[in-house]
């Protein structure tokens, strides 16, 4: 059972939650600040971070189960477990019923609010995996649904939405979606084969990466805003100009002939990226 959980877990990229998780609690620090003049509760950390893993881990297991056959067939990805036969999908449904419940579990413990949100949280983490079938705009759904991490941090801690929270919500979405354009750059010959959509299959890798230039210019922009529109300090700022000088190193990276460096770019400069922006405005708020 052991050796079949960290099959799966390496599956979903586990590690990879680092990049919404610092973003929930972004959302429910800077929420406790705003509504409150507070800090969430030592209760509420726990239970969002716990919402967060069953959140994460089910989405990114109902992709692999959904993709099982894309998976397959693209020389890349056909390593992976269940096309591989590591773990059958009797196993990974079992564990994505497990994580389900880890969401529902938590958002219980912490307010109503939080339930009654659920079914919009749970059509964005099963509809995305479906969605390179029919759109290419699949990056900016995968964005809208990593923006509900912040959201669901900041309702976690506070029982309410507010106009700031949904600034952050389209910073971080935007963000997202940016960074996926450019790991999907590696598929586009791929999808473009077999009839898939992405905006690298659709309008090429050149095209593509000014697209996900674009989608992180508006993001930093709303970082930005925050700075100007909320009681966020010098502090906070400071953060969101590392962030942006991450962003430009992260797009020097990679180019239309060269992608070799991609899983710097993708992985590395972005986990960087939320750590960044989580602890610095961390810093604004206790200083």
């Amino acid at each position: 059972m052991i050796r079949k959980l960290k099959i799966i877990l390496e599956m979903i990229k586990f590690e990879h939650t680092v990049f919404a998780l610092p973003f929930a609690f972004f959302g429910a620090m800077m929420g406790a600040y705003i509504v409150n003049g507070t800090t969430p509760t030592l209760s509420q950390w726990i239970w969002i971070t716990v919402a967060m893993v069953g959140a994460r881990s089910a989405a990114m297991s109902l992709n692999r189960v959904i993709d099982e056959q894309i998976d397959k067939h693209n020389p890349r990805t056909a390593t992976r477990a269940i096309p591989a036969g590591l773990v059958s999908k009797v196993e990974v449904l079992l564990f994505i019923i497990i994580s389900f419940a880890l969401l529902f579990y938590a958002a219980f413990q912490l307010n109503m609010l939080a339930v009654y949100l659920l079914p919009i949280a749970v059509f964005f983490l099963v509809i995305y995996s479906y969605t390179k079938r029919f759109t290419w705009m699949c990056h900016i759904i995968l964005g809208v649904t990593i923006g509900l991490a912040p959201l669901g941090g900041w309702v976690g801690a506070t029982g309410t939405l507010t106009w700031e929270a949904f600034l952050l919500f389209v910073a971080v979405a935007l963000w997202t979606a940016g960074f996926d354009v450019i790991y999907a750059t590696q598929d586009a010959d791929y999808d473009r084969e077999h009839g898939l959509f992405s905006i690298p299959s659709r309008f090429g890798i050149g095209r593509a990466l000014k697209i996900a230039r674009f989608l992180h210019v508006i993001s930093f922009l709303s970082f930005v805003s925050l700075f100007l529109f909320t009681g966020f300090g010098w502090i906070y700022f400071i953060g969101v100009l590392i962030a942006g000088a991450i962003m430009i190193y992260e797009h020097s990276l990679v180019s239309e002939n060269d992608l070799s460096k991609l899983d710097v770019a993708f992985f590395t400069m972005n986990g960087i990226l939320s750590l960044v922006l989580f602890v610095f405005a961390l810093g604004d708020i206790l200083l």
